[in-house]
Order: C-alpha cells, then sequence, then structure tokens
C-alpha cells in the first residue's frame, strides 16, 4: 500500500457516523446527539499533525426524508470542528450527499460521485487517498472512487464476530481493518515513516503499535 505523497497533498476522507461520532438509527439530528467515539478526535489531530489533510464524506438522508434541515446539519457539523478545533484537529471540508436512495442520485455512496467531488476540488490522484469508514458501504465507495479502503470495527460492526468481519472484507480486496480511528491513524503514520526511511535506506526501530488485520 503506496502512503508516501511526495507529489502532492496527502489527504484522508472519512466518513461521519461509526467512523467520528456514534452511529444512530434515527439519525444524528441536533449538537446534542453528535458523540463522538473515544479517541477518534484526537485521531484526526495526530494526522493533521503529521501533515494529512482531512476531509469527511458523509450520506445524509435526513435531509430527503425531511428529519433534519441544512441550518441543523450545518450546526452539526460547526459544533464538530470546535469539538476537533479543541483537540488540535480540523476538517479541511465536509461533502454530503442529502438526497433519499430513491432519488437515484450520483453523489450517495456507495457511488464514487461524492469522492469523485473530492478529488476534483483538491486536485488529487483518488488512488493515492486513504478512505475509512464504518460499514461495508464505506468500503464499496473507497473501491468505485480506486482510493485505498479501510474498515473500522468499534462502533456499527462491533458485534461481528471474525468470521462476519472477514466474509465482508473479502467483498473489497485490499482493504485493511483496524480497531477504531486510532489504530488507523497510528498504522498510516508508521507506514508512512517506514516508507521514507526506505527511501533513505534507513530501518525503524521494531513497532510496538497495535497491529491491524489484512
Amino acid at each position: 500500500m503506496r502512503s508516501d505523497h511526495s507529489h502532492g497533498m496527502k489527504l484522508v476522507i472519512l466518513g461521519r457516523d461509526g467512523t467520528l461520532n456514534h452511529y444512530r438509527d434515527d439519525h444524528v439530528k441536533s449538537i446534542d446527539e453528535l458523540q463522538p467515539l473515544p479517541g477518534a478526535l484526537e485521531a484526526v489531530a495526530r494526522l493533521n499533525h503529521a501533515g494529512w489533510h482531512t476531509v469527511m464524506a458523509t450520506n445524509q438522508p435526513g435531509i430527503g426524508r425531511g428529519l433534519i434541515d441544512m441550518a441543523s446539519l450545518n450546526a452539526v457539523h460547526m459544533h464538530l470542528n470546535q469539538l476537533l478545533a479543541e483537540k488540535g484537529g480540523r476538517l479541511d471540508a465536509v461533502f454530503f450527499c442529502p438526497h433519499t436512495p430513491e432519488e437515484g442520485c450520483s453523489c450517495r455512496k456507495p457511488l464514487p460521485g461524492l469522492v469523485q467531488q473530492i478529488g476534483q476540488r483538491f486536485g488529487v490522484d483518488l488512488q493515492q487517498v486513504h478512505m475509512v469508514g464504518a460499514s461495508l458501504r464505506d468500503l464499496q465507495t473507497a473501491q468505485a472512487a480506486g482510493c485505498v479502503p479501510h474498515l473500522l470495527r468499534s462502533d456499527r460492526l462491533g458485534a461481528l464476530d471474525e468470521a462476519q468481519l472477514a466474509a465482508l472484507v473479502a467483498q473489497v480486496p485490499g482493504a485493511t481493518v483496524h480497531d477504531n480511528l486510532s489504530a488507523f491513524a497510528e498504522d498510516l503514520i508508521l507506514r508512512e515513516r517506514r516508507a521514507r526511511a526506505d527511501a533513505r535506506g534507513e530501518s525503524l526501530a521494531p513497532d510496538t503499535s497495535p497491529g491491524d488485520l489484512n
């Protein structure tokens, strides 16, 4: 997996629900319902401090269904950015699909439209972009857009056993599973350090950070 972005912006695309905050079946409709996952905000800050730009891509069909309006959604995302700022992190941008599945848009994940918009906005090669989410849909989106796919098992998938998780991941070859966003950040930063060391003909001390499942 390539993680040395020596010729362009280092970009990570994050899902929202189940990645940064606890997933809710009834949608996050207000700032009070936005509950960050343990360590997730700090993980974004660690990525930022290591030179990675972070952008969020999220389906928000609650807008299309009339469960939440744009003002409320903007308030939720402003609150999320405030919480990130308190940890020293930030999102460069938020991209969202407001449509219901019935509307047949091209921007609703797992279709790649939303991610392609991000690629165009930031002028990046999506094959060099890491996309991390908390569902099979996120993996399929990354695959469709040509990104490097990553899956978190810390929230929405926490009830799956190893066999169920392996069956899910097998649907998207090349996907990597991490315990949570902190583990993803540690892994990505370490991979980049190793790539840079290899390019210089050096070696790093053995890694003692939590492993991940390939």
